[in-house]
């Protein structure tokens, strides 16, 4: 049985802001490394072999400092950009709700919350899902097939991608879960790989 262990980044400085994020390189906030360190107060207690992270600081930072937190900053850490955020396009840097009255609340929550239809020069969450699960099977698998345990910070939609594939949810399902911000979720594999537990810790 192996366990795999994901969760979203701590608060950045924009989502204090309220802007669209996406592949910008923002930092944590206070607020965000509080976070991170409370993530790992609740991975005390479980044992890692390798960690991954997104190719953007605010996942690497969360990541270091839980690892830190439950003492286990030395196993090998991997970062890649397959795991980023969504590419919000054009609406990168932007205010929420100043996006909202420009373009309309609805055409906003269809940018954000419908599956396949992206932002202008963006991705949408199936663009983001055919980048996530690809490299979640060809990479992070064969750690778990080989019995490893394994901890992954992410983004709220790279995340949404992979629990929507461990999960088999449905795209309707996918857009209504919400993931908090240094939220840990728990899955269990038994030898087939398939999840025999899913729980927020």
């Amino acid at each position: 049985m192996s366990i795999l262990v994901i969760f979203r980044h701590g608060q950045s400085v924009w989502n204090l802001e309220n802007k669209f994020t996406g592949w910008v390189d923002v930092e944590l906030t206070e607020k965000g490394k509080d976070e991170a360190k409370k993530a790992g107060e609740k991975l005390k207690g479980f044992i890692f072999d390798i960690g991954y992270a997104s190719d953007l600081k605010r996942a690497q930072q969360t990541l270091k400092i839980a690892l830190q937190e439950c003492g286990q900053d030395q196993i090998p850490v991997i970062y890649h950009k397959a795991l980023n955020e969504r590419m919000y396009g054009d609406l990168q840097g932007l205010d929420k709700a100043a996006t909202a009255k420009k373009f309309g609340d609805d055409q906003v929550k269809i940018w954000r919350r419908s599956y396949d239809i992206a932002p202008p020069n963006g991705e949408s969450l199936k663009d983001t899902a055919e980048r996530v699960i690809p490299y979640f099977e060809s990479t992070i698998l064969p750690e778990l097939k080989q019995g490893k345990n394994v901890v992954i910070a992410a983004h709220g939609n790279s995340l949404r991608a992979l629990i929507m594939h461990l999960e088999k949810m449905t795209p309707e399902q996918i857009l209504e879960f919400e993931i908090g911000t240094a939220a840990p979720r728990l899955y269990e594999l038994d030898h087939d790989l398939k999840v025999t537990k899913a729980e927020n810790l």
